[in-house]
């Protein structure tokens, strides 16, 4: 299991998030990483690699070249128009979108997010450039050797479509794995998404295509974020139809009953015949994480990655949510232990 992390994920650092009403230090930031990094090396994960650099082309595989220049400038042009703090956008577009993005740098924030929990800050896109080349070096390393390799990755990326922000999500880095494994020669990726809330940005980008086959388990949306995606009937479109599934489950859901999904999502990615799987690994299903509700244990994890293993595939795990305890450490390390046998 090669582990592949940048120290730069340092520079995305949002003050403040909107969450149920009020501005609050935010879930997500620095202090994830640094409890990710302890659970794992109290399990014997010692050996972090730094990612190659790669070329801007290579993200644009998945995103739009509108967005991605959005990403670059938009920061100094929030500055520029005097306004404070990062850039948070106050006006939100009816989907879907009518028009170019407004000239504003309000509006056009909003017309590349759909929610108020995702800032970008100063030095945000570098964290961006860095943090995707950790995906691209994971999914090259498993191309190139096979076996399986992780990305210690913060911010999470399942959120983001190929051109909106959502979640505290700015770039997809689970579908910048899927798109790389196939450009270096997989005919066929499965993207199996095991965190806490519906990966929609991922099965947007993909929800067309007929060589990425895209499971999730998740919160019923009709209670959990992101509300609007991850419902069953949700199969795909066009040359994507049935080829995009969804499991969303009840308020609640222990291991016993989130481990029925888990089988039933391996079943079809094995009658898929994938030649790998990019796992965007999320342990908010915790027990304790304090946006979620589901009730998984620490041990549970290692159960979790040896079902994964059974798969037998070429994997690559990019680290998506798991906030505000502890444990997501040692939740994490396990499911890397679980599917290595240790």
């Amino acid at each position: 299991m090669k582990i592949f992390y940048s120290d730069d994920h340092k520079l995305h650092a949002p003050k403040q998030e909107l969450h149920r009403g009020q501005m609050i230090s935010p879930h997500e930031g620095a202090h994830r990483m640094e409890l990710l990094i302890n659970g794992m090396k109290r399990a014997g994960f010692t050996d972090f690699n730094a990612p190659d650099t790669y070329d801007l082309a290579r993200l644009l595989g998945v995103h739009s070249p509108a967005y991605i220049e959005f990403l670059q400038t938009a920061y100094g042009r929030w500055k520029a128009a005097g306004y404070a703090g990062g850039v948070l956008p106050m006006s939100y577009p009816h989907r879907p979108r009518r028009g170019a993005p407004p000239k504003d740098i309000d509006g056009a924030a909003g017309y590349f997010c759909t929610s108020s929990d995702t800032v970008i800050t100063q030095t945000s896109w570098e964290c961006m450039q860095a943090i995707a080349n950790c995906a691209l070096s994971a999914a090259d390393h498993v191309s190139a050797a096979g076996g399986a390799s992780f990305t210690l990755t913060r911010p999470p990326g399942h959120h983001a479509g190929a051109d909106y922000m959502a979640g505290y999500c700015l770039i997809n880095f689970t579908a910048i794995a899927a798109q790389a494994l196939r450009d270096k020669g997989a005919q066929r990726v499965a993207i199996l998404d095991v965190d806490f809330h519906h990966g929609n940005g991922t099965q947007d980008i993909f929800y067309g295509r007929d060589d990425v086959f895209f499971a999730s388990i998740h919160g019923d949306p009709n209670y959990q974020f992101p509300y609007f995606w991850g419902h069953r009937d949700e199969t795909g479109e066009g040359l994507g139809e049935g080829y995009n599934m969804n499991y969303p489950l009840p308020p609640g859901t222990p291991y016993e009953k989130w481990k029925e999904a888990l089988l039933a999502a391996c079943q079809h990615i094995q009658k898929f015949g994938a030649d790998a799987v990019v796992v965007s690994l999320g342990v908010d299903t915790y027990e304790h994480d304090p946006i979620s509700t589901f009730k998984l244990k620490t041990p549970d994890y290692l159960d979790m990655g040896a079902s994964t293993a059974k798969l037998g595939l070429p994997s690559v795990f990019i680290m998506e949510g798991g906030y505000g305890v502890a444990e997501i450490g040692d939740n994490t390390a396990n499911v890397l232990l679980g599917f290595t046998g240790g």
